[in-house]
């Protein structure tokens, strides 16, 4: 696809652009969450456990990806199991530990949800061409890295009292 003609704009500009759409996107996330019944956090941990796919996270993984504490993710999962979103099931390779499984119903109910708004994106990344495209797949992917690494910056601040 030949792609239009994009207007200018700053570093500035692209910045607040970017500001204005995460906060709007955090809008977003608290709309869907409540209307599946979830918080926030429980959202972005099912998120986790969909993207897993058949390869199912152990409680401790989905602490990891969700940036929260062990202790945390028991509430977390014991909340998603409650509201039908997971089940948990033994692993098969170390009995001590469970794995955490996506309910087909709530994939249904959240993929019902979300569906018409990722049609919606799919229709505007569809207007970009595909150099375009490799352009915002790599910015996504290199500030997600840096958010995450930004977080864990602030976070061993904390730890060491600071």
């Amino acid at each position: 696809m030949h792609a239009e003609p994009r207007p200018t704009a700053t570093p500035a500009q692209a910045l607040e652009a970017m500001d204005f759409f995460v906060a709007t996107a955090h809008l977003g996330q608290q709309e869907m969450a409540q209307r599946l019944g979830l918080n926030v956090t429980d959202l972005v941990s099912f998120a986790f456990v969909l993207k897993a796919g058949d390869d199912l996270l152990t409680a401790g993984e989905l602490a990891e990806h969700a940036h929260v504490t062990t202790g945390a993710v028991t509430g977390i999962l014991n909340r998603l199991e409650r509201g039908g979103y997971v089940t948990r099931v033994p692993d098969l390779t170390d009995r001590r530990r469970v794995r955490v499984a996506a309910l087909p119903d709530a994939v249904a109910r959240v993929v019902a949800l979300y569906q018409p708004y990722y049609d919606r994106l799919g229709a505007v990344f569809a207007e970009y061409s595909a150099d375009e495209i490799a352009v915002l797949h790599d910015w996504f992917s290199r500030t997600n890295d840096l958010a995450l690494a930004y977080i864990e910056e602030l976070r061993a601040k904390d730890a060491d009292g600071e």
